[in-house]
């Protein structure tokens, strides 16, 4: 019967957690607008750090809390899932997802770096040191930069602000929202970590595994993000929430309790999930080399690869 009790919790955390990140994500885009920051920053920095905040808080609470193999499983296996069946999902059921060459350049050619850095660190020192976290976050700050600068060159169009009392009492307003979405991705993904644990010793699931499950739920907000935004012909969107997400997740999901702790990690992930995740990312960016698109084809090329993926995982861990 406590099985029962736990899947329940964990459904109705998982549920907390999503409409936490909705509340984030939602009032940290009007503050920016508020602030006169450029849509296109927003939604590639904010859009793509706010769907990936259940990955992130999943991660590091578990890491902290002594489970750090689902911390790493969390966010490998959050990051093949993006692409393999968020991406190709959502390019079944919209028909075609585009983007331009210099985004899919940019983000894609950032998003296998990111993935190849983490690799090198695991094939190296068998783990994420805070070596790896210090170089994991000053590449993902230099990226943001990057960012900041080529939207500057890009985009010179005046941005006009309205700086009012009402304007001050709304955005004081969003803020408060906004620091409560965080709160309730804090609690809430204390909840689905515990319940995974607590799931995977009552059915012996090894807790690397757990972590690339628990990633089905946590990636929910992506998954409903890009989904929405293809079906509505924003392209860019959500090919940029995915790579954006993969960046962080990476840069950020695993630097920052880097820093703390020294993150161990089993031979399995360095020997298959993270080559499986780099192979993915080149898949992904080969399909898209030609005409910078995906059309339904090449999406079920995407979940095909990411069911071989996951069916051969379930019987290597067996």
């Amino acid at each position: 019967m406590l099985w029962l009790i736990l899947i329940i919790v964990l459904i109705i955390s998982l549920i907390a957690v999503i409409k936490a990140a909705d509340i984030f994500v939602e009032n940290l885009v009007e503050i920016g607008s508020s602030l006169g920051i450029s849509e296109v920053i927003l939604g590639v920095t904010a859009a793509a750090m706010g769907t990936s905040l259940p990955e992130f808080g999943s991660a590091i609470i578990a890491i902290l809390s002594g489970n750090p193999e689902i911390g790493v499983g969390t966010v490998v296996g959050a990051n093949i899932w993006n692409m393999g069946g968020i991406l190709g999902i959502s390019a079944v059921f919209s028909g075609m997802i585009t983007t331009k060459k210099a985004y899919l350049k940019r983000d894609g050619s950032m998003s296998l770096l990111t993935a190849i850095i983490l690799f090198l660190f695991l094939l190296y020192f068998g783990s994420v040191n805070i070596w790896a976290g210090i170089v994991l976050i000053v590449v993902y700050l230099g990226y943001l930069y990057y960012l900041i600068q080529g939207q500057k060159k890009e985009n010179q169009k005046n941005i006009e602000s309205k700086s009012n009392e009402k304007n001050h009492k709304n955005l004081r307003k969003k803020t408060m929202w906004a620091l409560a979405g965080i709160l309730g991705l804090a609690i809430g993904c204390r909840i689905l970590v515990y319940c995974t644990v607590e799931l995977s010793d009552i059915f012996t699931i090894p807790e690397m595994f757990a972590g690339i499950l628990l990633a089905f739920g946590t990636t929910a907000p992506e998954f409903f993000t890009v989904l929405t935004s293809a079906r509505r012909g924003l392209s860019h969107l959500a090919i940029g929430t995915v790579l954006g997400s993969n960046i962080f997740n990476i840069m950020i999901g695993l630097g920052v309790p880097a820093l703390l702790v020294t993150i161990p990690v089993e031979n399995i992930a360095i020997l298959y999930d993270a080559p499986v995740m780099i192979l993915m990312t080149l898949t992904l960016l080969l399909l898209m080399r030609r005409n910078h698109r995906l059309t339904r084809r090449e999406g079920l090329i995407l979940i095909v690869f990411y069911a071989a993926y996951i069916t051969l995982r379930m019987f290597w861990t067996v």
